[in-house]
């Protein structure tokens, strides 16, 4: 337990800048302070001091507006920043050095049984307000956009934005950046441009129908002209 505070001290250095010492961020960050109790927490739930477990995961969700169940498993090096309103369900597994920044929730459908939450893999970073409900995987490396509501498995190395979320990159590299190399960037629909394309389709057809109804016209004039002609010399 202590090794993995260490690091959870370390990992809010290392991400956050306005982080000027590891004696600030024992004392101030919320984050930091929602982490270790929820570790003793998860101890205790461990040796089956269920009440106990509940209790302290209780305190810290009235201490530090972070609620996190007490048979979560989080991994090492991980960082809540600013922290307040996220939400860690039951059966959540979170890997080693994930960011989670405020307004996260881990949570269920309520359609599952057993495992109902995410399990979130190793350099996950979940942006502000994210929401992921179910027991899928999210990938070592992905990213999670701010405002995103995520319902299904996410492969590692991706961005995923958007409400229901969608990958808009793949193949990234360590940290979830874009690889030099391999990196697919998929952009986003854009609504506005699928209309345009449409009614440039659409023109397109009638330009092609107004030339042909053109060409019937012309026809049928010159017929009416050699007509004329045919009953001048009669």
């Amino acid at each position: 337990m202590l090794s993995a505070i260490r690091k959870d001290i370390q990992a809010a250095l290392a991400r956050d800048p306005a982080a000027k010492s590891a004696l600030e961020v024992i004392l101030v960050y919320p984050g930091f302070h929602a982490l270790v109790l929820h570790r003793i927490a998860h101890w205790l739930m461990n040796r089956k001091i269920r009440l106990a477990a509940r209790m302290l995961a209780a305190c810290n969700r009235a201490l530090t507006g972070i609620e996190i169940h007490p048979c979560a498993v989080i991994g090492e090096g991980v960082f809540i920043d600013h922290g307040m309103g996220v939400v860690i369900g039951e059966t959540a597994v979170i890997g080693d050095h994930v960011t989670i920044y405020q307004g996260v929730t881990l949570g269920g459908t309520g359609k599952d049984v057993g495992k109902r939450h995410p399990t979130i893999g190793n350099h996950v970073i979940l942006s502000s307000g994210a929401t992921i409900l179910g027991p899928f995987t999210v990938g070592d490396y992905a990213k999670i956009g701010a405002g995103s509501v995520v319902l299904h498995e996410v492969p590692p190395h991706c961005t995923v934005v958007g409400i229901p979320g969608r990958v808009v990159r793949r193949g990234g590299g360590p940290g979830g950046e874009r690889a030099a190399e391999g990196g697919e960037a998929v952009k986003p629909a854009d609504p506005v441009q699928e209309k345009l394309n449409k009614m440039a389709v659409h023109i397109e057809r009638l330009e092609q129908q107004l030339a042909k109804q053109a060409e019937l016209v012309e026809q049928r004039l010159q017929s009416l002209e050699q007509i004329s002609r045919l009953e001048k010399v009669r």
